[in-house]
C-alpha cells in the first residue's frame, strides 16, 4: 500500500480542492473546479499504468471516500438565502458528484485496460474522454435534470432550480436550462485537459516505472 501512498493523496487532493472550487464561478458556464477535477482521471491512468488495475481501483475508492466525507460536512453546513435556509451541499449535487466520481473513475479502469497493450497514448486519452463523458452526464443529470425532481423534496429542488432558468445555448444558441450549457463547457473542459494531459502521463510514467509502455 505505500507504494499507492503518492496517487492515493494526490487523489484526495483533488477530490478536495474540486469540491471547494466546483463553489467558484468563472465567467457565465463554468467553475474552477472544471479544472482540477480531470486531473482525477491522470491520477487514476498513472496508478493504472505503472501498478496496474487493482492498486488504480484501491486509489479510486480512496477518492470516493473523500468525496462522500466533503458531501457530508458540506450537507452539515447551512446557508441562507432568498428567505430560506439551505444546505451548502445540496443532497442531488452531493449524489450526483459521488455516482459520477465512482463510475466514471471504474470504467476509466475498465477501458485503460482493454487498451493497455496499444500505443502509449491510446489507453489514457481513450479511457479519459470515455469517462469524462459519462461523468459529466450522470453529475449533470442527477444533479440538476428538472426531470428528476420528483424523486426529491421540494427543499431539496428549490436548492438547485437556479440551474433551471432557461438560457441561451452557451449564450449564443435556443434556449435550454442553464445546466445543459454548463455540462457541455465542463465536458469541453474535460476533453481539452485529456489531451494536454497527456504529457504530464508520459513523463510521470517514465518517472514512476521501471519499463514504461
Amino acid at each position: 500500500m505505500t507504494r499507492l501512498l503518492p496517487g492515493v493523496i494526490a487523489m484526495a487532493a483533488v477530490v478536495v480542492a474540486s469540491n471547494i472550487l466546483v463553489q467558484f464561478l468563472l465567467g457565465n458556464w463554468l467553475t474552477w473546479g472544471a479544472f482540477t477535477y480531470p486531473i482525477a482521471f491522470l491520477v487514476t491512468d498513472v496508478m493504472n499504468r505503472v501498478y496496474g488495475p487493482q492498486a488504480a481501483r484501491r486509489v479510486v475508492f480512496v477518492g470516493f471516500i473523500v468525496g462522500v466525507i466533503c458531501s457530508l460536512i458540506g450537507s452539515r453546513i447551512m446557508l441562507q438565502g432568498d428567505g430560506y435556509t439551505y444546505a451548502a451541499v445540496s443532497l442531488r449535487v452531493a449524489l450526483g458528484s459521488g455516482i459520477a466520481f465512482l463510475t466514471a473513475q471504474l470504467l476509466d479502469v475498465a477501458v485503460f485496460n482493454r487498451l493497455r497493450n496499444q500505443a502509449w497514448w491510446a489507453a489514457p486519452l481513450a479511457s479519459t474522454i470515455v469517462g469524462s463523458a459519462v461523468d459529466t452526464v450522470l453529475f449533470f443529470s442527477i444533479a440538476f435534470s428538472q426531470s428528476l425532481a420528483g424523486l426529491f423534496s421540494e427543499n431539496i429542488n428549490m436548492e438547485i432550480n437556479w440551474a433551471w432558468e432557461a438560457v441561451p445555448f452557451l449564450g449564443m444558441g435556443g434556449a435550454v436550462p442553464l445546466w445543459v450549457s454548463l455540462a457541455v463547457a465542463d465536458w469541453l473542459v474535460k476533453l481539452s485537459l485529456a489531451l494536454v494531459a497527456l504529457v504530464p502521463f508520459r513523463v510521470l510514467v517514465m518517472k514512476l516505472s521501471p519499463n514504461p509502455a
